[in-house]
C-alpha cells in the first residue's frame, strides 16, 4: 500500500515507520523535514498537522491508501495542558478529516492515558482486571482527554466516510536496549508504575500491531488496547495490587505475571500478539531507525 504517516520522526513514530517500509510505500509527515539524512525508502513532507488547509492539501495530493496518524503531544506534563489539548485534538482532526475525504484507510495512535488511570489524583482500582477496551473512559487530565476525543473523531469519520479507523491505545512504551520499567528506581518503588499497574510494550510489538491493523479485515472504528503480554516487575499482579493498593477489582481474572490490560481482542479482529519481554529486550542492542 501508499502509506502516509504522521509523526514518523518521533521517539517512536520512528520505529513505526522503519516497519512500514519493509512492506510499503512510505510518505512521512512532520514538522521537519530531514533533509538527505531521512530514511532512504522514505519520502517526506513538512506541514503544520494542526492546519486543515494544508494537511488536506497534502493528502489530497498524495492519495495514500492509508494514513497511520501517530503525531501528538505524547503526554501529560510536557506541555500546559490546554495546549497539549488543542494540538492532539486539532492534528487528529485535520489528518482523519482528509484522510475519510479520500476514502483512505486510518490507523491512528490513542492510549491507555483514555482510561485516565495514570494522571488521575489518586490512581482508581479499575473496575476489572484485565482491563478491556470496554472498560469505562474517565481522564482527569488534557492528554487523556485529548485521547477520548481523538478516537470519537474516528468513529465520526468511519461513520461518516464509511472507512475503517483503528485507535491503538499503546502503554508505556519501552525502546529496546533502554527500557526505563527495568530502572532500579523503578523496579524498587511499586508506585513508579502503579498508575498504569506496572504495564508496558517494546516499540517493535507496537509498530508490528500498526501494521496488523493495516492489513486486517476491520470495519467501522476499533480500539485496541496494546501493552506487553507480562507486567513490567514480574510478579504476579494480584500480588502487586495487594500490596499497593490493599485490595483487587472484584472482576479479576488475571493469572500470574500477566499484564493488567486484556489484549484477546487484538489477537482476534487483528491476529496481533506481543513478542517481546523485558526479560529480553531490556539489554538488546538494537539501532535506532534512521527517520
Amino acid at each position: 500500500m501508499d502509506v502516509a504517516i504522521t509523526g514518523g520522526r518521533g521517539q517512536t513514530g520512528r520505529w513505526v515507520v522503519d516497519r512500514l517500509a519493509e512492506d510499503h510505500t512510505v510518505t512521512c509527515l512532520d514538522q521537519d523535514h530531514p533533509g538527505d539524512d531521512g530514511h532512504p525508502d522514505v519520502a517526506y513532507r513538512a506541514l503544520d498537522l494542526t492546519d486543515p488547509g494544508s494537511v488536506f492539501d497534502t493528502l489530497t495530493s498524495l492519495q495514500p491508501d492509508a494514513v497511520v496518524h501517530w503525531a501528538a503531544i505524547p503526554a501529560a506534563g510536557i506541555k500546559p495542558g490546554v495546549d497539549t489539548y488543542r494540538n492532539n485534538t486539532l492534528a487528529a482532526h485535520s489528518v482523519l478529516t482528509a484522510a475519510g475525504r479520500i476514502g483512505a484507510r486510518i490507523v491512528q495512535a490513542s492510549s491507555d492515558g483514555a482510561y485516565g488511570f495514570f494522571f488521575a489524583d489518586e490512581t482508581p482500582i479499575p473496575d476489572e482486571l484485565p482491563i478491556t477496551e470496554a472498560h469505562a473512559l474517565r481522564p482527569e487530565d488534557d492528554y487523556g482527554l485529548s485521547k477520548v476525543v481523538t478516537e470519537e473523531i474516528g468513529k465520526t469519520i468511519a461513520r461518516r466516510d464509511d472507512v475503517s479507523v483503528v485507535s491503538l491505545r499503546p502503554s508505556w512504551i519501552q525502546i529496546p536496549g533502554e527500557y526505563p520499567c527495568r530502572d532500579e528506581s523503578y523496579t524498587s518503588d511499586l508506585e513508579a508504575g502503579a498508575g498504569n499497574y506496572w504495564s508496558y510494550v517494546d516499540v517493535r510489538d507496537v509498530a508490528d500491531m500498526v501494521e496488523a491493523a493495516l492489513t486486517a479485515d476491520v470495519s467501522g472504528h476499533e480500539a485496541f488496547n496494546c501493552v506487553a503480554a507480562d507486567n513490567a516487575l514480574g510478579r504476579p499482579l494480584r500480588e502487586l495490587m495487594t500490596d499497593y493498593y490493599g485490595t483487587v477489582p472484584a472482576t479479576c481474572s488475571v493469572e500470574g505475571d500477566a499484564s493488567a490490560y486484556d489484549i484477546s481482542k487484538a489477537n482476534t479482529l487483528l491476529g496481533w500478539e506481543p513478542t517481546r519481554s523485558w526479560r529480553d529486550a531490556a539489554t538488546e542492542t538494537i539501532p535506532t531507525p534512521r527517520v
